[in-house]
């Protein structure tokens, strides 16, 4: 399914690799139109990334395909005299401008937020950056990896002797892109009613910091210094990843109830009246021992037997599983969180992540393949009111 959700928004979509890819991407998967405007010969960095060689040699990079289907291609020059007359026309026309470029090249191009609004008052532009459009860290270069150091997120992860540790995927990318993509949905409510549009600046920085939440408030209204903890939830026990006879087991008895569940369930129904794991916060100080009793009777079955057997009990419970795993479960399968596409050329499909969420009952995937660089230019600058003969002679200034 292709929802119309953002039906009819044009977006310009000008950034690069994932934060800023991953925000134009939801937007597209929920139904805008949205234009990723390319450098001529080159292209989004991320088309040469990614785990198969040829697809990356060819300029459809892996990293380029998990976040751009659903897009038309459009190559531009924008700093040549005539690829700056066709951007004019483009936001003209355009509802979103998405950029991650470091802060202050578009203005130095000739498009500040005050030029934008004059071309087009409605226009919601979004610029996402690594520290954000000012402050003294503002022209700093910033990667996932860079972001993950500064936020805290890498002291906070992995155990007391592995941290700081990196996340295994690009977590501070993918924030960011959410972030973009909700920040511009609320600006085109706001513009629905008011005509006006809206300046968005997104720190990649200040929004992995701000989703830590309760990481960063037990630090600044509970005074505790966050740690690395590893597996464990410091919230709470037994709350965390146990061994078993076969593979990993994470379990979640953050309250009395389930914790009472569990012991039952397990058999161990003198753990209930040790006085080390009476209460909650008992728990928590021996929580090192209260695992060792639990693995104690968890190591005489797999994590997938004892998933089948807690899976009714009403405690939390799963097997950790690899990615693979996780793409063959059922579950995945019924909801079709991933959705095939065609490469251009039509001689390869393969499998790319729909939206997480489900509109009116249904799964949400492309609306289209992933484009080849500047696929569509010719197409949009027709769009745009410009000649067959205006269009060559854009071709042959180098400006498309």
């Amino acid at each position: 399914m292709h929802p119309d959700l953002l039906a009819g928004v044009r977006v310009l979509d000008l950034t690069n690799v994932l934060a800023g890819p991953f925000a134009g991407y939801q937007l597209a998967l929920m139904g805008a139109e949205v234009i990723k405007v390319e450098v001529p010969g080159a292209g989004d960095l991320a088309r040469s990334l990614g785990a198969d060689e040829s697809l990356s040699a060819a300029g459809l990079g892996v990293s380029f395909l998990a976040q751009n289907a659903g897009k038309r291609s459009l190559t531009l020059d924008l700093k040549s005299a005539a690829g700056k007359e066709v951007f004019e026309r483009l936001v003209r026309e355009a509802d979103v401008l998405l950029e991650n470029f470091r802060p202050g090249v578009l203005e130095r191009l000739g498009f500040s937020w005050p030029t934008l609004r004059e071309l087009n008052p409605g226009l919601v532009y979004c610029a996402v950056s690594g520290f954000g459009q000012t402050g003294p860290m503002r022209g700093r270069p910033a990667y996932d990896q860079i972001i993950q150091g500064m936020s805290g997120i890498m002291s906070v992860t992995g155990t007391a002797e592995s941290a700081p540790t990196r996340t295994g995927f690009p977590i501070a990318d993918t924030l960011g892109g959410y972030a973009a993509a909700f920040a511009i949905s609320a600006a085109l409510v706001k513009r629905s009613g008011t005509g006006i549009g809206s300046f968005l600046d997104v720190s990649m920085l200040e929004t992995a910091i701000a989703a830590m939440g309760w990481v960063v408030s037990d630090f600044v209204i509970g005074g505790r210094e966050p740690r690395a903890m590893g597996n464990e939830n410091v919230t709470s026990a037994p709350s965390g990843t146990f061994e078993t006879a076969a593979g990993a087991l994470n379990i979640a008895a953050n309250k009395q109830e389930q914790y009472v569940l569990l012991c039952t369930a397990l058999g161990r129904s003198d753990l209930l009246e040790d006085p080390r794991f009476a209460t909650r916060e008992s728990r928590k100080r021996h929580r090192l021992e209260l695992k060792t009793e639990l693995e104690r009777t968890l190591r005489t079955r797999s994590a997938a037997e004892w998933d089948e057997l807690l899976a009714g009990s009403g405690v939390p419970v799963a097997p950790v599983l690899t990615v693979e795993q996780a793409l063959s479960l059922d579950q995945i399968a019924e909801r079709q969180l991933l959705h095939q596409v065609e490469l251009p050329g039509g001689e390869r499909s393969l499998r790319v992540l729909g939206s997480s969420v489900q509109v009116d009952g249904a799964a949400v995937g492309p609306g289209r393949r992933p484009p080849g660089l500047g696929e569509h230019t010719d197409e949009i600058l027709s769009e745009l009111g410009y000649s067959a003969e205006e269009i060559s002679e854009l071709h042959e200034r180098g400006a498309v």
